[in-house]
């Protein structure tokens, strides 16, 4: 699932340069092509179907699975929830035995969360599947997310959202997240209900990631700029999302600038990701780059 997102797109290619394979889900040909082209089988469905999903996870080994969002539906949860079941009844009807889920740092408590309350629920659907086996990922904030900054950067001069500046938590490469993925596909080394944390390799503040893009980027003065949440929630729904989904958008954030969420475990050698936020900055700059030219 997911083939074509930033993730998913990871995880295929790993595997296809395993030589294995791969079946690939989407709305859209088009976007699955690059992997047509290498060899996966692609089906063309919606997931909201749970029949379609059943069909694509027939005779499967393993399953990479997530749920897919839209950020401009009226009521989020409820819509996670109907792919949620969708998704449990296709793997209860298909057969397949081990799933890597993808779900989120925060995914262990039901409620100031905002949009990841949907993948509480999705954890707690899928344990309660007999006979199947389950590791639940949970990634922290994504480094990837900055790249959405690339135009208020340039247009602007700084990096504002509604997050405190100088409060620290985790932050994941998404590389990092599909390479995960991709071992515990190929190797099938997980039992019963099994929890991973992904929480990068250190925890880090707003301001300095700011400060370490605009060293990066020739822009040492690049300063970053803490919203107000009413004014994040206005450029967020100026930004296409709905009401609902801005609303829990701030939700998660407040959360995590009360110290709710994001500090809830240790750091351990079984939950550090190897790419720092220096890594990271490399290769947003060649993003950085490519949009000046």
């Amino acid at each position: 699932m997911g083939a074509s997102g930033n993730i998913g797109s990871k995880i295929t290619k790993n595997l296809l340069d395993k030589g294995e394979k791969v079946r690939v889900l989407g709305r859209s040909k088009e976007r699955l092509q690059r992997f047509i082209d290498r060899g996966a089988d692609a089906l063309i469905g919606d997931a909201f179907e749970s029949s379609f999903l059943t069909n694509a996870f027939w005779d499967s080994k393993a399953i990479y699975g997530m749920t897919p969002r839209d950020n401009t539906v009226n009521n989020l949860r409820a819509c996670d929830n109907k792919i949620g079941e969708s998704i449990a009844n296709a793997i209860q009807v298909s057969g397949v035995k081990h799933i890597v889920n993808l779900s989120s740092l925060s995914a262990y408590r039901p409620d100031k969360t905002g949009p990841v309350k949907g993948l509480y629920d999705q954890e707690q659907r899928l344990n309660k599947l007999k006979d199947i086996n389950i590791i639940h990922l949970r990634p922290a904030y994504f480094m990837d997310n900055f790249l959405r900054y690339i135009d208020m950067i340039k247009n602007k001069g700084v990096i504002a959202t509604a997050f405190k500046g100088d409060i620290k938590f985790p932050m994941v490469f998404t590389k990092d997240i599909a390479d995960e993925a991709t071992g515990h596909l190929l190797k099938l080394d997980f039992s019963g209900k099994v929890v991973k944390e992904l929480r990068g390799e250190r925890d880090l503040s707003f301001n300095e990631a700011t400060s370490i893009i605009g060293e990066r980027i020739g822009k040492p003065n690049l300063k970053y700029v803490q919203l107000s949440y009413e004014d994040a929630e206005k450029g967020l729904t100026a930004a296409g999302m709905s009401t609902d989904v801005s609303r829990l958008m701030l939700e998660l954030i407040k959360s995590t600038n009360e110290g709710i969420i994001g500090r809830h475990s240790p750091r351990t050698k079984d939950n550090i990701t190897p790419t720092s936020f220096e890594e990271f900055a490399d290769q947003f700059v060649k993003v950085y780059m490519q949009s000046t030219n």
